[in-house]
């Protein structure tokens, strides 16, 4: 029978649970154990599809095509764990499930109250990832305390009470400061997290104290007595130049240990070597590559959370730190496109929705395809190198998207689906993944070393098939097709070191044990830019 960890949070919001549920299961793999991780987001959105980047950040893909938080990326890069929409619910998805059974009248007329229909309904969508895993990690979005987390948190003591504790394990990420000041670690926030998951039935089995400084043995004895946990059960969590270290330290306080011996499971022979040799290649590149992110979200770096983990899987591939340079697509409207794109080793423009900064991103293809810059365009980044190509080599001077300039005398790029303007906005999408056939030695087939590949979506527009022969006759080429629908999935440009854009978002799929093949190929191309123009090597940081 499958066991449950419940991972709280408490004191702030971002303390990064996402990242700790994770790590520890990247640390249960490593003992041989099945696992899946699970994300419960308490706002009443159905999912984070339609919420703004600024109030929510990047929206994760899965292959059903379920838009979902992007913890649920970190669950995917650190574990072997494959997500679905099972895998997130929002109070807003279990609102509405509830309230479709009711007007179907499945309550037969009964009064339907948080408890137990809201609780019920959690608890089976948390036992519903169950089937073939050994352990189920079920991450409770929000801050303890918040009355938006409550029905969450009581279907989890509920569980505690069905299962007992041999099933069930709660792990409770909490904060303990540094006050210059005083020079003190601050114990009082930690006691009042707990005083609030205890005030509600809950008493945590595991605390992870998220710290700037290493906890004594004197700290981690007062944590325990005001907590009622075990001493050993008060782990640093402290922060770390990667995220990619925090297994490993976890792993080296024991809290794999602790985790199996409280759930009463054996302690198997474990096998970190692979993610140790990985973070010894983050801690000790041989070089920097630099690359300029042209995006429209460019202050806002959570909203490119897997794309910036794809150039760093990228870069590890070759033993190398990316630095990223974040452009904000409207300064290129504005500015020499020189001066801000002149020293990079490539540039990349990535997906987004909206006309603001399109210009700035059709200019920056420009520079790169002139100045044989290694260039990477994903989704929206494709049909603005699509649009570039039909201005400056096609002829096609006034070419646009649709989504831009409805009118454009030559549309380019047009929607996925003609639906009603009313319609839900996630119903014009194409989400989730598709197939793509790929050229016979094309910079695709190169990087893929396969004919033929599947990769997530997440757009409302596509590049018009009838603008191929135009573009083809220019020069273009279309090094990837959807089988089944006949829609362009990879454009090329011939004569270039390393120009592609494609259609889909391959940063879903990149691990940093398993690079993705795009990205390991563009920084090895950029990097190869970088030696070409003879740029001075960087200080890299060695340790």
């Amino acid at each position: 029978m499958s066991k449950y960890i419940f991972i709280t949070g408490g004191v702030i919001s971002g303390l990064g649970k996402g990242i700790a549920a994770a790590s520890i299961g990247r640390l249960l793999e490593s003992h041989g154990y099945r696992i899946t991780v699970q994300k419960f987001d308490p706002y009443l959105n159905v999912d984070p599809g339609t919420m703004s980047p600024f109030q929510h950040g990047e929206v994760y893909v899965t292959d059903d095509g379920a838009e979902t938080d992007l913890d649920l990326g970190h669950y995917e890069r650190f574990t072997s764990a494959k997500t679905t929409r099972a895998h997130n619910w929002t109070a807003g998805k279990i609102y509405e499930s509830i309230i479709r059974k009711e007007r179907k009248g499945e309550y037969l007329g009964k009064t339907v109250q948080v408890i137990p229909h809201v609780t019920d309904m959690i608890k089976t969508a948390v036992e519903g990832v169950a089937e073939g895993n050994d352990i189920v990690i079920c991450e409770i979005g929000g801050t303890v305390g918040d009355i938006e987390s409550l029905p969450f948190l009581e279907a989890t003591r509920q569980m505690r009470l069905a299962l007992g504790v041999d099933r069930t394990l709660f792990i409770h990420l909490t904060l303990v400061p540094f006050v210059g000041v005083s020079g003190e670690l601050k114990t009082k926030p930690t006691q009042h997290s707990v005083k609030e998951l205890r005030a509600i039935g809950i008493q945590p089995d595991i605390l992870l104290c998220r710290t700037t400084r290493d906890l004594s043995a004197d700290i981690k004895a007062k944590i325990a007595l005001f907590t009622n946990v075990p001493v050993d059960a008060v782990v640093t969590a402290r922060d770390v130049e990667s995220i990619y270290e925090i297994p490993l330290n976890y792993a080296a306080q024991g809290l794999d240990a602790t985790i199996l011996r409280m759930l009463r499971l054996p302690r198997r022979k474990k096998n970190l070597a692979a993610w140790e040799a990985m973070v010894d290649r983050v801690r000790n590149p041989r070089d920097v590559v630099e690359i300029g992110l042209v995006g429209k979200y460019a202050g806002l770096h959570d909203s490119y959370m897997s794309l910036n983990q794809a150039l760093i899987h990228g870069g590890l591939a070759h033993r190398l730190s990316v630095k990223i340079d974040w452009i904000e697509a409207e300064a290129l409207e504005r500015d020499d496109p020189a001066k801000l794109l002149g020293a990079k080793d490539g540039i990349l423009v990535p997906g987004g929705f909206g006309k603001r900064g399109i210009e700035g991103k059709i200019r920056a293809v420009t520079y790169a395809r002139e100045n044989n810059v290694p260039f990477f365009g994903i989704c929206l980044g494709m049909q603005c190198a699509s649009i570039e190509y039909a201005r400056s080599l096609a002829g096609l001077k006034k070419a646009n998207s649709t989504e831009f300039v409805p009118d454009a005398p030559h549309k380019v790029i047009v929607r996925w689906r003609e639906l009603a303007m009313d319609c839900d906005i996630g119903g014009t999408m194409r989400l989730g993944q598709f197939r793509c056939e790929l050229k016979k030695g094309s910079v695709a087939h190169q990087a893929y070393r396969s004919l033929r590949i599947s990769e997530r979506h997440r757009h409302r527009y596509e590049f018009n098939p009838s603008y191929m022969d135009a573009l083809a006759d220019a020069g273009m080429i279309f090094s990837g097709i959807n089988p089944d629908y006949g829609l362009v999935e990879i454009v090329e440009v011939p004569g270039h070191p390393w120009f592609l854009g494609c259609q889909f978002h391959p940063e879903f799929k990149s691990k940093p044990l398993a690079p993705h093949p795009l990205f390991k190929a563009f920084v090895g191309a950029s990097y190869a830019e970088r030696r070409r123009a003879g740029r001075a090597p960087r200080t890299v940081r060695k340790t």
